[in-house]
């Protein structure tokens, strides 16, 4: 995360920001454990931790791409 820059979700497009989460959510290792959990529930399940502020959207300026990241995950200034 050296090079990435936090990006308020909230200035974010809908379209954006549902085309990122549906991308976070369908990477592999993702998975919700056995019971089958479906795209929306996950979507919505992250947007719930963006509004709560446990995940914060980063863009990353050398890869020119954007992730979702948990906050604990985030170097310590």
């Amino acid at each position: 995360m050296d090079r990435g820059t936090i990006i308020p979700w909230q200035e974010l497009s809908p379209e954006a920001l549902s085309g990122l989460v549906e991308e976070f959510v369908s990477r592999e290792g993702t998975e919700y454990g056995e019971e089958e959990v479906s795209l929306a529930d996950k979507v919505r399940e992250v947007i719930a931790q963006l509004e709560a502020g446990t995940v914060v959207v980063v863009f990353d300026i050398e890869g020119g791409s954007a992730s979702v990241v948990p906050v604990n995950d985030l170097p310590r200034p």
